[in-house]
């Protein structure tokens, strides 16, 4: 005697996965501006601006897991 078949069960999908948030200190851009500073000593702050890779994130704009 054949064994009756059973219908096919639904296979479910893997939940989709999270986005990544944003790095706090770059707002996701993976840079950071910093202010020029003039002289040995006092180093006077000029009205320049330097970009330079977030040290949080390594510029990838994703916050940290740890």
């Amino acid at each position: 005697m054949a064994t009756a078949k059973r219908p096919a069960t639904r296979r479910r999908s893997a939940p989709p996965e999270p986005e990544p948030v944003n790095c706090p200190d770059c707002d996701g851009n993976g840079e950071i501006t910093e202010a020029v500073r003039v002289g040995a000593r006092k180093g006077r702050i000029t009205d320049d601006r330097q970009s330079g890779l977030c040290l949080t994130c390594w510029g990838t704009g994703e916050a940290p897991t740890d």
